[in-house]
C-alpha cells in the first residue's frame, strides 16, 4: 500500500465513526498531512454538523499552509447547514487535495474539484476509489433516485428454511451472528417488518449496541392488527414508528377508532395502497421523509414482495449451522417468485464471513436505477 493510500485508509476508518449519525448525508473522513505525518484529522460527525475537511482544519494545532488534505468525498461548494468545504481549503492554503471518489448531488458534481484547481490548488482524485465509493453506497442511491437503498436481511438454516413447521424460529444462528445484525440496524435509517413477523415474534426491532443508534420501525400492516400491547407500540414514543396501512382498511368500521388508539402510543399510520400495502409506493414516501436506507427484516412474504417488485439493492443472508426438514417449515423468499431460471436473480459480488459456526453472504442485486426525473 502506498502513503497515498495509507491516508485515503485512515480517512475512510474516520469516516466510518459517523455512521448511523449523519444520515441522509454521507460519512466522509479526513486527513491533513504535513511533511509526511498526520498533524489532523476529523470526520463528519453528524447531520447539521460540520463537515470532515473543516472539523479536521480547524482542530489542527499546526499552520496547514502547503499541507496536503486527504478526504473520501470530493469537498462540498455550496452553502447548506454548513459554509463549503472548499472556502476553509482555500483559506487555509492547503496545497494539495486527494480525493477518494467524485460527489453525485447536483449540488457539487465536480464543482468542488472545479474550484479548487481554478484556485490553484492540486486535486488528485481516485485513491482507493472502489472502497469509498463502497463506504457511501446508500447516500449515491438515494442522492440519485430519492429513493431508500433497500437491504434484505434473513437469517434461515442450511436447507434454507426459517423456522420449524410449527413456526418454532429461535435461534437458527449463534450469538456472533446475532450481535452482527445489531450493526446492520445502526448502519441503516429504518427497519421494516410485515405484521405476521410482529404476530408470531413481538419484537423489538431496535438496535442493542453500544452507542447504537434505534432505526425507524416501519410496520406493514394492510388490514391493521398489529396488537396495542405490542412491544413495537408500546416503545413508540422512544423510538419513531410508522405502520403502514391499506387505504380500504381505514375506510372499515372501528378503523378510526384503532388508529386513534394507535397514534395516542406514539406511533404514526399512514395509508399506502389500497386493498394491501404498495411496497413500492412506501418506499417513495419513506424516501420524501429523508429516510435514506431501509433494512427488511420480515419474514417470507415481505421478501417475497420485495424480490417480486424489485426493490432491493442488496442482501445479507445468514445461514445457521443447523439442518431443519420438513416439507412444511417456512422458506425466506416466498411472492411469487420466478417461472423460469433465467428470470432468478443472481447476486453480484458475493463476500462471505464466518461469524462463530455461521455465515453471513452478502451481495448485490443487478441494478437497473431510475434516476429522479426519469
Amino acid at each position: 500500500m502506498t502513503d497515498r493510500e495509507q491516508f485515503m485508509h485512515r480517512a475512510l476508518t474516520l469516516a466510518r465513526l459517523g455512521e448511523g449519525r449523519v444520515s441522509p448525508n454521507p460519512m466522509v473522513g479526513c486527513v491533513v498531512v504535513k511533511d509526511g505525518r498526520i498533524i489532523s484529522e476529523g470526520y463528519h460527525e453528524r447531520y447539521g454538523g460540520y463537515h470532515a475537511e473543516r472539523n479536521a482544519l480547524l482542530s489542527a494545532e499546526e499552520d496547514c499552509e502547503g499541507a496536503d488534505l486527504y478526504v473520501t468525498l470530493e469537498p462540498c461548494c455550496h452553502y447548506g447547514k454548513t459554509p463549503p468545504c472548499t472556502e476553509i481549503i482555500l483559506e487555509k492554503k492547503i496545497r494539495r487535495v486527494f480525493v477518494g471518489c467524485l460527489d453525485p448531488n447536483p449540488k457539487v458534481a465536480g464543482g468542488g474539484i472545479r474550484i479548487l484547481r481554478e484556485h490553484g490548488v492540486e486535486v488528485i482524485t481516485g485513491i482507493l476509489e472502489e472502497e469509498c465509493l463502497r463506504l457511501n453506497e446508500v447516500f449515491f442511491h438515494y442522492i440519485r433516485t430519492e429513493r431508500p437503498y433497500v437491504v434484505m436481511k434473513y437469517a434461515m438454516s442450511l436447507d434454507g428454511k426459517i423456522a420449524c413447521h410449527t413456526g418454532d424460529s429461535k435461534w437458527i444462528t449463534g450469538e456472533a451472528a446475532r450481535e452482527h445484525v445489531h450493526l446492520l440496524r445502526k448502519r441503516y435509517s429504518a427497519i421494516l417488518a410485515g405484521i405476521g413477523t410482529v404476530l408470531a415474534d413481538d419484537p423489538m426491532l431496535n438496535c442493542r449496541t453500544e452507542e447504537g443508534v434505534d432505526p425507524i420501525r416501519v410496520i406493514c400492516d394492510s388490514c391493521l392488527r398489529i396488537p396495542l400491547d405490542s412491544r413495537i407500540l408500546q416503545t413508540a414514543r422512544e423510538i419513531p414508528t410508522i405502520i403502514a396501512v391499506a387505504g380500504n382498511t381505514l375506510k372499515m368500521p372501528g378503523a378510526a377508532v384503532q388508529v386513534m388508539k394507535i397514534q395516542e402510543l406514539g406511533a404514526e399510520v399512514v395509508s399506502c395502497g389500497e386493498d394491501r400495502v404498495d411496497l413500492s409506493r412506501l418506499m417513495e414516501l419513506l424516501g420524501k421523509r429523508k429516510i435514506d436506507s431501509v433494512l427488511v427484516e420480515g419474514g417470507g412474504s415481505i421478501h417475497g414482495s420485495v424480490r417480486d417488485e424489485g426493490l432491493a439493492q442488496k442482501a445479507v443472508i445468514y445461514v445457521g449451522n443447523v439442518l431443519i426438514g420438513g416439507a412444511a417449515a417456512p422458506s425466506p423468499v416466498k411472492g411469487t417468485g420466478a417461472d423460469r431460471m433465467t428470470e432468478t436473480d443472481r447476486l453480484e459480488n458475493i463476500t462471505v464471513e464466518q461469524l462463530g459456526d455461521d455465515l453471513c453472504i452478502t451481495g448485490y442485486f443487478p441494478q437497473h436505477e431510475t434516476v429522479k426525473g426519469e
